[in-house]
C-alpha cells in the first residue's frame, strides 16, 4: 500500500468494466452465424478513457474477474492510457453485454451481470484505496455502480464521502437503469450523493423523469441543485445541453456530428472529459465545451471505447463551435450513456 500512498491522480473512476460483444445486425434479426466483435466498455472504462485522453492522470478503481478475458480487458484499459495498477481481481466472471447499434445511433442491449466480479465491489475495496481517494483531484462514479449490489452502493457512498471530505471534486451521473434498480432506491442514492458533488450530470427526460419527476431540463437542474448539487449539467437530446451553476441556467452549444455511428458511451465521454479539464484548471464553461465536443466526436466509433478522441481533436472542434450560450444548436448525437 505504500506505493499507493505516494501516488496522486488527477482523476479516479470508480465502477464497472464490461466485456462488450458488438453484433453486426439488429438483435431481433440475429441468427446462427451472426458476426460479432469483442471489445471492452462499461461506464467507468468509458469515462476513464476520456479523462486520460483529455490529459488527466487517470486510474481505474474496479474489480475485474479472473476469467480468460480479464487480462485482455486490463490491456485494453491500459492501452487507452488508464492506470490499472489498483484494479482488484475476484474469482468471478466479468460482466458482459451484447450491443447492436444502427447508423442512426439507436441501440439494443442484452446484459449478463449476475454474480459478476464488478458486483462484488464493496467498502473493503474502498478502504484499500483510502490514500488514493483522499489525495485525488476528482472522483467519477455513477448510479450504475451503486445499483450493481448492496455492497457496491455502500462503496459508492464511502468513496464519495472520502473524496468530498478531503476537498476533492466529485462528478456523479445517476445513469438510471430500471433493469438494475428501482426508482425509490435510485432516488435515495441520488439524494445522499448530490450534496457531495461538484458536478452532477444527468439526462432528460430519461434520468430526470425517473429521479426528479420532470421532463423539463431547467426544472430537472433546479431540482438536482435543491438536493445539494453545486453544478448540474443536463443532456437533453439532440444539440441541447443545459448547465446550471447556481447563478444561472443556460443552454450551451453542442457540436454536431454529421456521421453518427453509435452513441454508446457518449455521456460517459462527456463526464470524463469535463471532469478532467476541470481538475486541470479550465473554467467550467470551457470544460463543458470540451466535454460536449469529445462526446460528439465519440459517436463516430462503435462501442463505448470505439472512438476516444485525442484532446487536440476535442479542443479544435470546441474552438470551431464555441459561441455565446443559446437555447439550442444543430443536431448532434451526444446524449448517449
Amino acid at each position: 500500500m505504500a506505493a499507493e500512498a505516494d501516488t496522486r491522480y488527477d482523476v479516479l473512476v470508480l465502477g464497472e468494466v464490461l466485456v462488450e460483444i458488438h453484433a453486426g445486425t439488429a438483435l431481433r434479426e440475429a441468427a446462427d452465424g451472426t458476426p460479432a466483435r469483442i471489445s471492452y466498455s462499461g461506464d467507468a472504462l468509458n469515462a476513464a478513457a476520456a479523462a486520460a485522453a483529455a490529459g488527466a492522470r487517470t486510474a481505474l478503481l474496479a474489480v475485474i474477474g479472473d476469467d480468460e478475458l480479464g487480462v485482455p480487458l486490463l490491456n485494453r484499459a491500459a492501452g487507452l492510457g488508464v492506470d490499472v495498477s489498483h484494479v482488484r481481481r475476484a474469482p468471478h466472471p466479468n460482466g458482459a453485454y451484447l450491443l447492436c447499434a444502427d447508423t442512426d445511433g439507436d441501440r439494443e442491449f442484452v446484459y449478463w451481470r449476475t454474480r459478476s466480479a464488478g458486483s462484488t465491489l464493496g467498502p473493503r475495496h474502498i478502504a484499500s484505496w483510502h490514500e488514493l481517494l483522499t489525495r485525488c483531484g476528482a472522483l467519477v462514479t455513477s448510479g450504475i455502480t451503486g445499483a450493481l449490489s448492496p455492497s457496491s452502493r455502500d462503496a459508492v457512498l464511502a468513496a464519495a464521502r472520502l473524496v468530498h471530505g478531503a476537498g476533492g471534486h466529485l462528478t456523479y451521473d445517476p445513469n438510471f437503469r430500471s433493469r438494475l434498480t428501482g426508482r425509490d432506491e435510485a432516488r435515495e442514492l441520488l439524494a445522499r450523493i448530490a450534496p457531495l458533488t461538484g458536478l452532477l450530470k444527468t439526462s432528460c427526460p430519461a434520468d430526470a423523469q425517473a429521479l426528479v419527476g420532470t421532463a423539463d431540463p431547467r426544472t430537472a437542474a433546479a431540482r438536482c441543485r435543491a438536493l445539494g448539487a453545486r453544478t448540474v449539467a443536463v443532456t437533453a437530446g439532440a444539440g441541447r445541453l443545459l448547465l446550471d451553476d447556481g447563478t444561472r441556467a443556460v443552454y450551451h452549444a453542442v457540436p454536431g456530428n454529421p456521421e453518427p455511428v453509435d452513441a454508446t458511451g457518449a455521456g460517459d465521454c462527456f463526464t470524463g472529459t469535463t471532469t478532467a479539464r476541470l481538475v486541470l484548471g479550465d473554467t467550467l464553461a470551457d470544460a463543458v465545451a470540451y466535454g460536449a465536443a469529445a462526446a460528439s466526436l465519440s459517436v463516430s466509433g462503435r462501442g463505448g471505447t470505439g472512438r476516444v478522441p485525442a484532446f487536440s481533436e476535442t479542443a479544435a472542434l470546441a474552438a470551431s463551435h464555441r459561441r455565446a450560450p443559446s437555447r439550442g444548436s444543430g443536431p448532434s448525437r451526444t446524449a448517449g450513456e
